[in-house]
C-alpha cells in the first residue's frame, strides 16, 4: 500500500495554492487532487529538514510542493532509499554542530595567526605610493588640527639631528625614504611614522630624553616601521578585522564589533614593535654602536611616565624590549 502525503501545490507562477496529495509509484511521485502531474524522483529537488520551516520538493520546472505532514512525509522517504545529505544530518547532531563550530574556530585562529598578516603584508606592499602619501599626509592635516603645535626647537637643532640620522641612514642598502617633521605635542613625549614616510618626532621626546645617541636610536626604529610598512598593515589588518566582526556580529552593536579589532591589532602593533626595534639594533651596530642608546631611551620613557606613555601604550613593556634586546647582543 502505498502512502498518500497530503501536500499544497504551487505552479512557480502565480501564488495560488492547489490541495494535492503525494504518492510514489515505481521511483514516480504521483500528484493527484486539483493537479495531476508525474515525475521521476531522481528529477525532483527536496528540502532539507528544518526544525520550524515546511519541507518543500521542487519539480524541474520551478512548480513545487509544500508538505503538510511531515512525519509521513519522513517515511515515504525512507521507503524511497533518500538520504539526507552529510551536512544536514551533521545539523541534526549536537555532536556535528560541536565540531563543526571547534572547526570554525580552529580555522580562524589559524587564519589570524598566518593568513591575515601575510594578506596584510602582500596588500601594503602593493599599495600605490600615491595612496601611501595621501594617507599620510591627512592622516598628518589630522593630527596638526587636533594634537599637534608647530616646533619650538630653533631651526639649528632641528637641522642638526636631521643631518646626523641623515649620515646613519646614507650607508644603509634598502632604507625607505623618509622625512622628519618636527612638532610640539599636545600628548606628551611621542614619535610616530606615517605611510607617507614622514617620522613624526615631538619636543617632548627630545627634551625628555636628552640624549641625541637616544634620539637616533628613536627615529632608527621608526624608519624600522616604514621599512616594514606596517602601518599599512595595521590599518589594512584593522579594516579586515573588522569587516569580520561586522559578518560575525551584524549589526547589532558597533562597539561589541570593535572589541576584535581592538584586541588583535593591539597583537599586531607589538610584533611589528619588536621587528621595528630589531631593525633600530642592526642599523646602531651598522654605524658601529650598539643597542645602549635604544635601551637608555626605552628606559628614559618608563622612568619618566611608566607605560602609560602614549609612545609606549601599544608597545610590549619597556622591561620586556629590554630584557629582549640585551639577550640578542
Amino acid at each position: 500500500m502505498h502512502e498518500t502525503i497530503p501536500a499544497f501545490y504551487f505552479d512557480g507562477k502565480s501564488s495560488r495554492r492547489f490541495p494535492v496529495s503525494l504518492t510514489v509509484q515505481d521511483r514516480v511521485a504521483v500528484i493527484s487532487g486539483e493537479v495531476q502531474r508525474a515525475c521521476p524522483l531522481a528529477e525532483l529537488r527536496v528540502s532539507e529538514r528544518l526544525r520550524h520551516a515546511q519541507r518543500t520538493v521542487t519539480f524541474p520546472d520551478g512548480a513545487y510542493l509544500e508538505i503538510l505532514d511531515p512525519v509521513a512525509f519522513d517515511r515515504l522517504l525512507a521507503t524511497t532509499g533518500h538520504e539526507d545529505s552529510f551536512v544536514v544530518r551533521m545539523q541534526q547532531s549536537w555532536r556535528g554542530a560541536l565540531a563543526a563550530f571547534a572547526l570554525t574556530a580552529v580555522v580562524l585562529f589559524l587564519g589570524y595567526l598566518y593568513a591575515l598578516p601575510a594578506a596584510a603584508g602582500f596588500a601594503a606592499r602593493a599599495l600605490p605610493e600615491q595612496a601611501e602619501r595621501m594617507i599620510g599626509g591627512e592622516t598628518l592635516a589630522f593630527l596638526d588640527r587636533r594634537l599637534l603645535e608647530p616646533s619650538a626647537m630653533p631651526p639649528a637643532r632641528r637641522d642638526a639631528l636631521a643631518a646626523r640620522f641623515k649620515a646613519m641612514v646614507t650607508p644603509r642598502p634598502g632604507a625607505p625614504g623618509y622625512e622628519i617633521v618636527f612638532r610640539k605635542s599636545r600628548i606628551g613625549p611621542n614619535a610616530f611614522a606615517l605611510p607617507s614616510g614622514q617620522i613624526v618626532l615631538t619636543d617632548e621626546i627630545v627634551d625628555l630624553l636628552n640624549d641625541d645617541d637616544a634620539v637616533m636610536a628613536v627615529l632608527a626604529h621608526e624608519l624600522g616601521h616604514l621599512h616594514e610598512r606596517h602601518l599599512m598593515q595595521r590599518m589594512i589588518q584593522g579594516t579586515m578585522i573588522g569587516a569580520a566582526a561586522t559578518v560575525l556580529f551584524g549589526d547589532v552593536s558597533s562597539v561589541v564589533a570593535s572589541i576584535p579589532t581592538i584586541m588583535l591589532d593591539l597583537k599586531y602593533s607589538r610584533d611589528a614593535e619588536r621587528e621595528a626595534d630589531d631593525y633600530a639594533v642592526a642599523m646602531l651596530k651598522a654605524n658601529g654602536s650598539g643597542p645602549a642608546a635604544l635601551i637608555r631611551s626605552f628606559e628614559a620613557l618608563e622612568k619618566e611616565t611608566g607605560d602609560r606613555s602614549p609612545y609606549l601604550s601599544s608597545h610590549p613593556p619597556a622591561a620586556e624590549r629590554i630584557e629582549r634586546i640585551r639577550s640578542a647582543r
